[in-house]
């Protein structure tokens, strides 16, 4: 998987966040839910058991990604591709809009990171400068014209 520094970044955040602290506080959970006695029908117990099977989870997911992720690097031949920042302007709009292309996993459209699977994320994949693009949306088609690739 391809990801920003930014993003891989956040994942070791979480991944030290869950290892160090959650697991800490988790094990607390469960010292004090043994204390109140009968595990067989003491909730506090089996919610602090979800919440470490949870975590743990996570955790696994967490050490997957980070050993097998790349870091995105600017592409080459100004062709589209996961790590570019594509500028587009719809047609019959006035502004432009920049997007960074990138895997599921980083996706954020509040801050203009789309997936590559996304119906525009794949409809950019792979253009250049210059190239028309009709993209197939939820919303119908919409077509774009790429104006950079960087």
């Amino acid at each position: 998987m391809k990801l920003s520094k930014e993003k891989y970044q956040e994942l070791v955040n979480e991944l030290d966040y869950l290892t160090t602290t959650r697991r800490s506080e988790i094990a607390e959970e469960l010292e004090y839910a043994k204390s109140l006695g009968d595990l067989s029908e003491n909730a506090e117990y089996h919610e602090a058991r979800d919440n470490q099977a949870k975590s743990e989870q996570r955790i696994g997911e967490l050490q997957i990604i980070l050993k097998d992720a790349e870091m995105l690097k600017p592409t080459k031949g100004g062709m589209a591709d996961v790590g570019s920042t594509v500028t587009v302007k719809k047609k019959g709009a006035q502004k432009e809009r920049a997007f960074m292309l990138v895997e599921s996993e980083e996706a954020d459209t509040a801050v203009g990171k789309i997936s590559v699977v996304s119906p525009l994320g794949k409809c950019l994949v792979g253009r250049k400068e210059g190239d028309k693009a009709t993209c197939k949306t939820p919303a119908g088609e919409v077509e774009y014209t790429i104006v950079k690739v960087g």
